[in-house]
């Protein structure tokens, strides 16, 4: 059963629309005023907690083959972790992109030399197995697979299940981006054949920013010891000083940030899980596409391909709004106590709307509301 996390106001001048960092509750923000040590074996202890809760959320059916590894840094470090621990120095990852986070993991691919083909399809296209299977047809020698769940350059939703088990059937590992959506919608690991996940602290678990986590099938990490290009972000070295020092980061670790994010998870379990966080975050995006809808205002994705997480909208039609500009809307509904997001694709002008975080449906009708008022 949900219970009520109060939010303080006086704290928020605004709530943040956005797809992380988000709007937390004031019991998130309450646990970080204690100060922990990196070596007190209670705060071990509770990173150790940490991590099984992580494996019961990323699958029941086969909780006992996975594993999970905390690692420093936002989200972005954990991607850059596993392509660099994981992939070997004679393997190649195909990364299936539509957006600027598939984009980021080829970026990373090219930096750390590592063997890369990128399929993309355009930001407004959904990736599908069949693309895969053509390109693993020229390129038999891939070894990885990378996709991003949820590509919030748009808010589009992948269909990462037929991608995932067309890559297992092929014999490829498989790498998941689940940064925006991990929490906030039902998916078991096992049973979409998903090797690695990697998610962070500031997305639907709703903690705040400062460290991100690799769930990993146990005998895919085992197997890369020794293959990491980088020391601070050896995937492998961080798993295994932490499974025997009982939980220790192997450099300092985002100790608030930490004890914030087992309050969230405490948060998400008294909400009824990923299942029910769902289905709130969806009520809060269909609130916020029917209002919007009203103001006369499009959805850059069709309702098929939309996520419940962040949502894409088109500028105003000049002949509605001649002279809309987005810093002074932007602005606008700051004053008005909400934050959103520029657009990111470079089709199209667009802004991007968060439904997720401590937001409900009455939150997304006073944002409609300010909107109109904003708009005059």
């Amino acid at each position: 059963m949900e219970k009520n996390h109060t939010r303080v106001l006086l704290d928020n001048p605004y709530l943040l629309l956005t797809p992380g960092p988000l709007t937390t509750t004031a019991s998130v923000k309450e646990a970080m005023l204690r100060d922990w040590c990196t070596w007190d074996s209670e705060y071990n202890g509770l990173v150790q907690h940490i991590r099984s809760r992580l494996v019961q959320l990323a699958s029941r059916l086969e909780p006992d083959a996975y594993t999970v590894v905390p690692m420093q840094g936002s989200g972005t470090f954990s991607v850059e972790a596993t392509v660099g621990s994981v992939v070997s120095q004679d393997g190649k990852i195909v990364v299936l992109v539509n957006g600027a986070y598939g984009q980021r993991i080829v970026q990373i691919a090219r930096v750390l030399h590592v063997p890369v083909v990128a399929v993309d399809v355009g930001e407004t296209s959904p990736i599908s197995a069949a693309m895969l299977e053509e390109t693993l047809d020229a390129h038999p020698d891939a070894t990885h697979l990378a996709v991003v769940h949820c590509e919030t350059t748009t808010g589009m939703l992948n269909p990462i299940a037929e991608v995932t088990l067309a890559a297992k059937r092929r014999g490829l590992t498989t790498i998941v981006d689940a940064m925006s959506s991990f929490g906030g919608i039902p998916l078991d690991m096992a049973e979409l054949s998903i090797d690695f996940l990697i998610s962070s602290s500031n997305k639907c678990i709703q903690g705040v920013p400062g460290f991100g986590f690799v769930i990993a099938r146990r005998e895919a990490l085992e197997a890369c010891k020794g293959r990491a290009r980088s020391l601070s972000l050896d995937l492998f070295d961080q798993w295994e000083t932490m499974e025997k020092q009982g939980g220790k980061w192997r450099f300092t670790s985002p100790t608030h940030v930490v004890r914030a994010f087992d309050q969230a998870l405490i948060e998400l379990e008294e909400e009824g899980g990923p299942e029910a966080r769902h289905i709130r975050y969806s009520d809060n995006q269909r609130a916020l596409v029917d209002g919007m809808a009203h103001l006369g205002f499009r959805t850059l994705l069709p309702p098929e391909q939309q996520s419940p997480f962040i949502t894409a909208f088109h500028y105003p039609h000049a002949s509605e709004v001649p002279d809309f500009a987005f810093p002074a809307f932007y602005e606008g509904l700051k004053r008005s106590g909400f934050v959103i997001y520029p657009g990111k694709i470079s089709s199209a002008d667009t802004f991007r709307i968060g439904s997720i975080g401590d937001v409900r449906q009455d939150d997304m009708q006073r944002l409609i509301a300010a909107v109109d008022q904003v708009l005059g």
